[in-house]
């Protein structure tokens, strides 16, 4: 399968680079990022495949020395970072309202469902309509803008307010605006939506606030249709002591909306079909360290993998420095 990185030089341009996961990698000629790539393949009528084999390809690239020498960038980037929406969804994975309704049950006064529960079970039964209907919309939350996004390698920087810095596995696709507005869908990647767990315990209407946090994308973009069955592993180090480890389940086989159903309730609005914008969406995720009792703590080493991805998305934990919030009339 076809996949897309950008990767730094050693002056730190950027170099798009093509890999089949198997023979050497190399630069695709004529383009200095992803997103001109993209740009030029819509505007061919041209798919993301077809614009690489016109372009031709050049070097070879050494993606274990440029893993090694952090120089594997995020798979796409905007030039304005603020044209880059960053959004997902939520109790879209078969078993994901487990953890989620545990952590909602103890507010409940009454033995019923929790919301959670309620959105998990609609998805369920009206995430899969048939093509062209559209099913029971998903829970949808908002996490940023390009500029919170962090490539394998980098730092997970948790705000100094945070109650808790955790992991999300999932796997996210990426969407280009074309200039009719269309979306075009660019490929996936893997992805760790970090989230503030503890905030959101607290109040399920904090949900929003836990969300507003950084996130990182694996360094493969990958082309073409994703597989039904996505199988991976979620891993936490602490020191040289692994404290977590359990696997996760993505794809549509394992999950309770299609993602056809997913795309049509996030571009059924207007405002997210602005010509050139960039879009990632993670589509959520049944396992999280979290529920399994782990507290977090300064260093901690997020480490996500899963077939068909190659490379791991690797994250440390850090946390900002206080800042106070200052506001000034004029």
């Amino acid at each position: 399968m076809l996949r897309v990185l950008q990767v730094a030089g050693d002056a730190g341009a950027l170099r798009v680079v093509a890999w089949d996961g198997e023979n050497a990698a190399r630069t695709v000629n004529g383009v200095s990022s992803t997103y001109e790539l993209a740009m030029k393949a819509i505007a061919a009528g041209r798919s993301l495949s077809q614009e690489i084999d016109a372009a031709g390809l050049g070097d070879e690239v050494d993606l274990l020395a440029a893993g090694f020498e952090g120089r594997l960038a995020l798979p796409i980037t905007h030039p304005d970072p603020a044209h880059f929406i960053v959004a997902g969804t939520g109790l879209t994975h078969l078993g994901s309202a487990d953890g989620r309704d545990k952590m909602h049950k103890a507010a409940q006064s009454e033995e019923k469902p929790t919301d959670s529960m309620r959105m998990f079970l609609m998805g369920v039964e009206g995430g899969k309509p048939k093509p062209g209907e559209a099913g029971v919309q998903p829970e949808w939350f908002y996490k940023g803008n390009g500029s919170q996004l962090r490539a394998t390698g980098e730092d997970l920087v948790s705000p100094s307010f945070a109650l808790d810095g955790g992991e999300e596995p999932e796997l996210a696709a990426i969407y280009l605006i074309g200039p009719d507005g269309t979306p075009f869908r660019v490929g996936f990647c893997l992805a760790n939506e970090f989230s503030d767990h503890v905030t959101e315990r607290g109040n399920y209407l904090w949900l929003a606030h836990s969300k507003l946090r950084q996130a990182s994308l694996g360094a493969e973009l990958l082309v073409g249709d994703l597989p039904a069955h996505v199988e991976g592993t979620s891993r936490i180090r602490r020191g040289n002591e692994v404290i977590f480890e359990k696997p996760f389940l993505s794809g549509e086989a394992n999950m309770s909306h299609t993602i056809a159903n997913l795309e049509y309730h996030n571009f059924k609005y207007d405002i997210f079909c602005a010509p050139g914008d960039l879009h990632v969406h993670f589509f959520g995720t049944a396992t999280l360290s979290v529920t399994h009792g782990i507290k977090t703590e300064i260093g901690d080493v997020f480490e996500i993998s899963a077939d068909p991805f190659k490379l791991p998305l690797v994250n440390r934990l850090a946390v900002a420095a206080e800042k106070p919030v200052v506001i000034k009339s004029l």
